[in-house]
């Protein structure tokens, strides 16, 4: 865990008023954490996302990065598989006039362009300060399954590897990860160490009150993970 980086991105935003860190901020924290992440690079104008396009390389996916928009997907903030230059420069435009619509006063700090990967099978990895408990972890599956089927586990942090395999194995869905009815076994052991880094993470440092890796990309077994979206809300460490 490289805690000079993390703790420089938490600075800078307790410095700015801000209690939620920026995707690209969320994902640098994890990338400090070891925990892959989708390429993702922030754009400030519509030159720089082209520019970070191509070396990217397309498809890519667009997402809006402001401080007042959490929920990007439902206001229109978020364009994917975009495969060229000109699709890129419609969906750059479209977002900006989504997000200034849905919230005229939103401050907006740029686009994210992102790596666009393929399809792969979708798990939520979270991290809270429990007011009861303390550091928790919690793991289930993702994208918008997690509200729908509530299939989630639980464990106090930080836990070894075998506690983060014994929460992947006790959600319902959890033959659908290990190989059902000749589906490829998914990489458990990568979703292990991002569980065990993740509850490494909220354990270390109090004031992450909340995390979000939803969703978390599993790979065929062996092919490892990858955090698509990530979100991390601060607090003072002593609240």
């Amino acid at each position: 865990m490289d805690k000079s980086t993390i703790v420089e991105i938490l600075e800078k935003a307790k410095t700015e008023g801000r209690k939620i860190l920026t995707e690209p901020e969320a994902k640098q924290v994890l990338q400090a954490c070891e925990i892959p992440v989708n390429k993702t690079q922030l754009a400030t104008n519509l030159d720089e996302a082209i520019r970070l396009a191509r070396e990217i390389n397309y498809p890519v996916v667009l997402k809006i990065v402001s401080p007042d928009i959490t929920h990007k997907s439902d206001c229109g903030g978020v364009r994917v598989g975009i495969g060229s230059e000109t699709e890129l420069r419609r969906a750059y435009q479209e977002i900006l006039d989504n997000i200034r619509a849905y919230n005229p006063k939103a401050q907006i700090l740029g686009v994210a362009v992102q790596e666009h990967l393929s399809p792969a099978a979708e798990v939520i990895v979270g991290g809270l300060q429990d007011k009861s408990f303390g550091p928790t972890v919690m793991f289930g599956f993702g994208g918008i399954w997690v509200e729908v089927l509530k299939d989630i586990s639980f464990r106090l942090a930080p836990l070894n590897s075998g506690e983060a395999l014994e929460m992947i194995r006790e959600i319902k869905g959890y033959p659908l990860l290990s190989g059902y009815r000749g589906r490829p076994q998914t990489d458990i052991e990568a979703i292990a160490d991002t569980i065990v880094k993740v509850g490494n993470l909220v354990a270390e440092f109090p004031q992450i009150k909340e995390l979000d890796i939803n969703p978390l990309f599993v790979f065929e077994k062996g092919k490892g993970v990858k955090a698509v979206d990530a979100r991390i809300g601060l607090g003072e460490s002593n609240e």
